[in-house]
């Protein structure tokens, strides 16, 4: 910490400057935010539940519906709601303020041996009940009056949110669709949305809805959205890995095959954590698959009761006459210490999970599909949501708290802000344009790029292919070369070395894949600035290719398919001439005026400012082991703003927060200053990936570590704005035709367009974020991006800022359009996979080496990246 300098108070973050912007022509707009109105004065009264034994969230949610029906006395009447752990929120006061109850549910006792008398439980008919002790205690009490005034702004305008009474409305709200829907994380998905439709490999997606409630301008607003998500199908656990795994497909067909050992492994890593059950009734026994026996099912002997041994082959035949078809499979282990065997041709997947592991290429674009909807449609699903049997109004809980939500979406004003003014290379006949068509994209016909790129030298090398996909490559050189002339790039007709040509199978073996390109780069003598790779199809071993070029070899490369190499179209041989341009040190675009001749109250040329943007990426939902990537980049040109460097860091999983932020803020200041012969007087700082409950902790420990960094340097005190960046939130903004007769006009269906920005209504009630879509929505639904300024010693007002941002996502280097982040983000966000893909590698994934049977331990030391060559290190290879 810099001597002198305070830890931010947690309370002092940004306040709206202002009421609003007031730039741009205004749009009426709907925004699928509802209002919620309460009564200040309705107390609520919160209690504490303990139920022992520890039952599911879905066990517990029945113990609390069968509680209050046998005992409306002693809870006063009440219909409490229950978050299904150890919230309970109830309107009226019950008998006492501590109160023991005892319930029993039919359930199946869990027994500690299996297959002898779990069997008898499963497969008898009688079912046992369960008894379960529930305790409940009054913790506190509260009504709504601190919430309205904060959402009044009356009182101190430093007093924090009243999240006490907001949570307490937030389960009640979500009570009656709770107990009607699948809920995952703040959505919940329903049969009743349209049914569930097959994605493959033993997923089904499944429609439903997002809500939250959010303090807003307007006061309370619940928001609610459409969802979809992939569930594993609920079928036998022999079809689904038949599904699931490619190599078991012919499994019905062939009973007596067993496992390899890596085939065991990818049996074990698709089945691990998944809820399995033995028959077919309601209420039976659940149990999650903890890995596979060691032994095949005919190999696998237990002690019965009397300590006998039975061989459970045997065991099946005599105690229900069934004879196990799949005799050299393991069989499912169900305990995490005891022996407890379950055959899989006797398991059924449980309905309602949500799907574990890593989708494929093809159900991701089935899941897409499925949750891409035009306006029109996504605003009458949601319409749907709020008058349906299992929306947010369909319970009585609004009743008993003296809530009512409205049916309604949110009617508001945005605003449109006008596209800048361009400017493009010299060399062409059109210097400078503003983008006038209604998507703001603009095509590079008659002019240059801002700065074309000289490459002398480069090469070519190709994995697979056919004999006729390997003849266009002249072709392809070509015309890549005459592409990248009228676009004002250079790119010499002839590669360094003839082109060479390598198998796929190369790219699965990384130390061959290694000796080749460093093959390549000695017959480019070692100087080579570019190298592109042609492949066959998407190969896992691009992140390879990736990481040797960037870390060890010291080269940018471009990669493309054979199959678009077939048809070349101008469009795509642009795209590819663009990101090979930026990559070696061009830029395709810059504003005619630049940042301080817009912004002339705060900006000035001889001032320079630099843009960071900063990402973390996390490892895959089921690993429990590698190392998240936190990248930072920083704009190295002023006043053009358009080249950024970056630096990427492992760190620990999961951690949300950058660990090394100082050091590497430090480096791209040093980097800066060799650039621009100045230190910037101004840091704008656009954090990506921070979720709302860690808000005020990344901006004190983040802030601290940029002021660090600074204070490295004598005297130095930039001027930082620190802003939240965020795309993954559920507000979307629909055009709202005034007129009915309107529907009838063309663009009735179409999306926002780009520029519009919302700063009143539904945003904080105090603080200063607003609402960008900057960009032109092709497919489904636009979503604006979500700028929350949590810090800001330069002071912009609304319209400066909002300017500022629409004015940067023109100039991203991929595209001639604006794009739908502030290009600082988008780069830390590509950078940030880039460090991923270098720890990726062709081996099989760290979460399968995991033991199936150990409990989560704490995660191990990151492993680092490795280090960047130099020659790479300032160049935007990322992109």
């Amino acid at each position: 910490m810099a001597s002198g300098q305070k830890p931010i108070s947690t309370n002092l973050h940004a306040r709206r400057p202002d009421s609003g912007g007031i730039e741009g022509p205004v749009i009426s707009l709907l925004a699928n935010h509802f209002l919620v109105r309460f009564d200040s004065s309705q107390r609520i009264f919160h209690y504490n539940v303990e139920i022992s034994p520890n039952p599911s969230k879905e066990v517990a949610r029945m113990i609390k519906q069968k509680l209050v029906m046998e005992n409306p006395v002693m809870l006063s009447g009440a219909f409490p709601a229950y978050d299904g752990r150890k919230n309970l929120y109830s309107s009226v006061e019950f008998q006492n303020d501590r109160l023991e109850f005892y319930v029993s549910l039919p359930i199946p006792t869990s027994k500690t041996t299996l297959p002898n008398r779990e069997f008898n439980d499963l497969l008898d008919k009688h079912q046992k009940l369960k008894l379960f002790r529930i305790n409940i205690k009054l913790v506190s009490k509260f009504d709504g009056k601190e919430l309205s005034s904060y959402l009044s702004k009356e009182g101190d305008d430093w007093v924090p949110l009243p999240q006490d009474y907001l949570h307490a409305l937030d389960v009640i709200l979500r009570e009656s669709p709770t107990e009607k829907c699948i809920s995952v994380g703040r959505s919940l998905y329903s049969n009743y949305m349209g049914g569930t439709k097959d994605i493959g490999g033993g997923a089904v997606g499944l429609r439903g809805f997002f809500q939250s409630l959010r303090p807003t301008q307007q006061g309370l607003a619940l928001n609610v959205d459409f969802s979809v998500t992939a569930f594993h199908e609920s079928i036998g656990v022999i079809p689904y890995l038949q599904k699931r795994l490619e190599f078991l497909r012919d499994l019905s067909q062939r009973k007596t095959r067993g496992l390899t050992g890596e085939e065991k492994k990818e049996v074990e890593k698709a089945l691990k954590n998944i809820r399995v059950f033995v028959c077919h009734r309601e209420s039976v026994q659940r149990y999650r698959v903890y890995g596979l026996t060691d032994e095949a099912t005919e190999n696998l002997w237990f002690a019965d009761r009397d300590g006998k041994n039975l061989r459970l082959v045997t065991y099946f035949k005599e105690h229900y006459n069934y004879d196990i078809q799949f005799r050299n499979l393991p069989c499912l282990q169900i305990s995490r210490s005891k022996p407890c065997y379950l055959p899989m041709e006797l398991c059924m997947i449980c309905e309602g999970q949500k799907f574990l592991g890593k989708l494929s290429d093809d159900q991701t674009a089935r899941i897409l599909k499925m949750g891409c909807q035009r306006p029109r449609e996504r605003k009458a699903i949601i319409d749907g949501v709020m008058r349906g049997p299992v929306g947010p109004k369909s319970g009585i809980q609004g009743r008993e708290f003296k809530l009512h939500v409205s049916g309604e979406m949110t009617r508001l004003n945005g605003r449109i802000l006008q596209p800048p003014k361009l400017k493009l290379g010299d060399g062409g006949h059109v210097r400078d344009l503003t983008p006038s068509r209604h998507d703001r994209q603009w095509n590079l016909l008659d002019s240059h790029v801002f700065e074309g790129a000289q490459i002398e030298r480069w090469a070519l090398i190709s994995f697979g292919g056919t004999s006729d996909q390997k003849s266009y490559i002249p072709k392809f050189i070509n015309q890549l070369s005459q592409r990248c002339e009228q676009l004002g790039i250079f790119l010499n007709k002839n590669t360094i070395a003839r082109p060479q040509f390598e198998s796929t199978q190369v790219l699965n073996n990384v130390s061959l894949l290694e000796s080749k390109l460093k093959k390549t780069h000695r017959a480019a003598l070692n100087n080579l600035q570019l190298l592109i790779c042609v492949m066959e199809k998407r190969h896992k071993g691009y992140a390879d290719l990736k990481r040797i070029a960037e870390t060890s070899i010291g080269v940018v490369s471009q990669c493309c398919l054979y199959p678009n190499l077939s048809k070349l179209s101008s469009q795509f041989l642009a795209n590819l001439a663009l990101k090979i341009n930026a990559k070696v040190g061009g830029c395709t675009v810059a504003l005619y005026n630049s940042l301080h001749s817009q912004i002339p109250r705060l900006l000035q040329s001889d001032e320079p400012v630099i843009f960071m943007g900063a990402d973390v990426t996390h490892p895959h939902p089921l690993d429990d082991f590698s190392p998240s990537v936190a990248a930072v980049v920083g704009s190295m040109n002023w006043p053009a703003a358009n080249k950024y460097v970056s630096r990427m860091r492992s760190q620990t999983h999961r951690q949300e927060i950058i660990q090394d932020l100082g050091a590497m803020v430090g480096e791209l200041l040093e980097d800066f200053y060799q650039e621009v012969n100045k230190l910037p007087k101004r840091i704008i700082f656009f954090r990506d990936g921070v979720s709302e409950t860690q808000f005020y902790k990344v901006l004190q420990e983040e802030l601290q570590a940029i002021r660090g960094a600074c204070s490295r340097f004598p005297d130095y005190k930039p001027l930082i704005t620190f802003a939240v960046v965020q795309k993954r939130h559920h507000t979307r903004l629909f055009p709202f035709e005034n007129d009915p007769s309107s529907t009838q006009t063309p663009f009735s269906d179409e999306n926002i367009p780009p520029g519009t920005v919302v700063d009143t209504v539904i945003t904080h009630p105090r603080e200063f974020d607003f609402y960008l879509c900057s960009h032109w929505g092709v497919k489904g639904t636009s979503r604006p991006t979500h700028y929350h300024v949590l810090w800001d010693e330069s002071q912009f007002t609304s319209d400066e800022l909002q300017k500022l941002v629409y004015n940067l996502c023109y100039t991203f280097v991929r595209c001639t359009k604006p794009v739908s982040l502030v290009p600082p983000a988008y780069y830390a966000h590509l950078a940030a996979y880039r460090g991923r893909l270098y720890l990726d590698r062709a081996e099989p994934s760290a979460y399968m080496r995991s033991s199936p049977t150990l409990s989560r331990a704490a995660p191990p030391k990151a492993t680092p990246l490795p280090k960047l060559s130099e020659n790479v290190k300032k160049l935007m290879f990322y992109c």
